[in-house]
C-alpha cells in the first residue's frame, strides 16, 4: 500500500505525523509525505533518514488558517494533484481541510485535529468576527470536509464540533492519538515536582494558572511545544522565579531528551489548556507515568475519564486546591499515576493508532476498487 500523507510543520500535530508516518513505515506501507508552512531544519527530520520507504516532500505554502492562504491556495492544490498523478498513491491522508476537495481520483482521509473557529470559541469564548477572509476559511473547510471520503477525529468531542460548525462528513470515524512507550522512561523515582508545556502568553494554554496561587510543589513550565536540535554550545534558557510563596522555572524550549527527562521525573503533569484536540503532551506525561490534573474540559474528559483529576473549568484557584490534595495524600498521587500510565498503555499507543489507520485504508482501497 502506499499513502501521500500532507503535514502542517508548524503546530504540535508535528510529533502526531512522526508518530504516523514512522508506523505506517515499519509496518511495510510506502508513504510520500508533503509538509507545508516551514520548511523544517535538517534535525527536525532527522527521525526519517532510517525509515525506508519513505519520500519527503517539502513545500513552503502556507496553511490554510494564515491570512496569507487564499493567495496559495490554487498553487498548492495543483502541486499536490501534479504529485497524486506522479506517485499514484493508494489513499491522501490530509492535515489539512483545503485539499480535501482536491480533483484527483483516489479515496481522501481529512485528520480534522483543530480548526480556527472552535479554537476562537474555546479560547475566546465567542466565535471569530466575521470577515471576507473567515468566510472564505469557513467555505474553504466545508468544501474539503463534504468532499472527503471520510473525516477522522481525534475525539467524539471533535467530530460533533465539525458537524455543528460546519457540515456533516460523509463517513467520520475517530481514531485517538497514540505514542509509542519506548521514547519515555515510567519507572524512576519522581520529584516532587509539577510540569506543564505551553508558552506563558498563550492563553489557549493558559499555563499561567500555575503562578496565580502558591503551589505545594515546585513548578516547571516548558515554553514551547516543539523540540529543538541539541545545541553545539550549551544555552541556558531557564528563568527562576522564588519567592517565600512560589518557585515557578521557567524553561524554553527543550531537546527531545531534555523533555523525556523532565517528563520521567514530573510527579504531576498539569495539562491547563482550553482547547486541546490533540493532547500529546498529557500523553506523553501519562506514558511517564504522572499523574494527570487537568483542565475540565470535554476533550480531557473523553479521553482520560477516571484516569485524571479535574479542576473547575479554567478556575486557577481549583488547581491549587488539587495540587495540595496531591501533596497531602501521596498514595492518591501514585495511583493516579498508574491510572493514567495504564490508560495510556491500553488505548493510547501508537501501535493501536496504526492498526486503526490500517484498517481505514483497507476498507477505502476496497470500496475503490468496486466503484472502479
Amino acid at each position: 500500500m502506499h499513502v501521500l500523507v500532507t503535514a502542517d510543520t508548524m503546530s504540535g500535530s508535528w510529533t502526531y505525523t512522526r508518530e504516523l508516518v514512522t508506523g505506517l513505515v515499519t509496518r511495510g506501507v510506502r508513504v510520500t509525505l508533503v509538509t507545508f508552512g516551514e520548511i523544517p531544519l535538517p534535525d527536525q527530520t532527522a527521525w526519517m533518514d532510517r525509515l525506508h520507504g519513505l519520500e519527503y516532500r517539502p513545500t513552503a505554502f502556507r496553511l490554510e488558517w494564515m491570512d496569507e492562504a487564499p493567495q496559495d491556495l490554487a498553487e498548492s492544490s495543483g502541486f499536490l494533484a501534479k504529485l497524486v498523478s506522479e506517485v499514484r498513491p493508494d489513499v491522501l491522508h490530509l492535515h489539512q481541510f483545503c485539499h480535501g476537495n482536491l480533483r484527483v481520483d483516489v479515496p481522501r482521509v481529512i485528520l480534522a485535529h483543530g480548526d480556527l473557529i472552535s479554537w476562537a470559541q474555546a479560547v475566546q469564548g465567542c466565535a471569530p468576527r466575521p470577515t471576507r477572509w473567515l468566510q472564505w476559511y469557513r467555505e474553504t473547510v466545508v468544501r474539503g470536509i463534504a468532499a472527503a471520503d471520510i473525516v477522522i477525529t481525534p475525539s467524539a468531542w471533535m467530530a460533533d464540533t465539525i458537524r455543528s460548525i460546519y457540515t456533516r462528513p460523509r463517513r467520520e470515524a475517530v481514531i485517538y492519538p497514540g505514542r509509542n512507550p519506548i521514547f519515555f522512561n515510567p519507572y524512576i523515582s519522581k520529584d516532587d515536582s509539577v510540569l506543564s508545556v505551553g508558552r506563558m502568553v498563550d492563553t489557549g494554554k493558559q499555563v499561567f494558572l500555575l503562578t496565580q496561587h502558591a503551589q505545594p510543589f515546585s513548578v516547571c513550565i516548558v515554553g514551547a511545544e516543539q523540540t529543538v536540535p541539541i545545541p553545539r554550545i550549551p544555552i541556558r534558557a531557564d528563568v527562576m522565579v522564588t519567592t517565600d510563596q512560589h518557585c515557578v522555572a521557567i524553561r524554553g524550549p527543550q531537546t527531545e531528551a531534555q523533555l523525556r527527562a523532565l517528563y520521567s521525573r514530573a510527579a504531576i503533569y498539569a495539562a491547563t489548556p482550553r482547547y486541546e484536540p490533540l493532547g500529546i503532551a498529557a500523553l506523553d506525561a501519562a506514558f511517564s507515568r504522572c499523574a494527570i490534573v487537568a483542565n475540565d474540559i470535554p476533550s480531557f474528559r473523553e479521553v482520560w475519564g477516571d484516569a485524571a483529576l479535574y479542576f473547575r473549568t479554567n478556575d486557577a484557584s481549583s488547581l491549587a486546591a488539587i495540587l495540595h490534595q496531591l501533596d497531602s495524600d501521596r498514595p492518591l498521587r501514585q495511583a493516579y499515576a498508574d491510572r493514567a500510565f495504564a490508560r495510556a498503555r491500553e488505548r493510547f499507543t501508537a501501535h493501536r493508532m496504526i492498526d486503526s489507520y490500517l484498517d481505514l485504508y483497507g476498507s477505502l482501497a476496497v470500496a475503490d476498487s468496486r466503484a472502479a
